[in-house]
């Protein structure tokens, strides 16, 4: 018999107060995995808001050069 445990539900990081901005290089890293992809939401826990405004700061960083397209 398989054991169930059930998960924590993920809240939203921005919702509870931190911010994310293009300019903060190690918080962005966070979001995109090694391929330098970004990771959805079902991975970040963001909501669907917050997850529309991490894409588009991740954007943002790699046209400023901050960080590369592809690694």
């Amino acid at each position: 018999m398989k054991d169930f445990y059930p998960r924590k539900k993920k809240i939203c990081q921005m919702c509870a107060g931190k911010s994310v901005d293009y300019k903060d290089v190690p918080i962005i890293l966070k979001y995109i995995n090694e391929k330098g992809r970004i990771l959805p939401k079902r991975m970040t826990g963001a909501c669907a808001k917050h997850q529309r405004y991490i894409a588009m700061q991740v954007k943002r960083a790699r046209f400023m050069g901050l960080i590369p397209f592809v690694k």
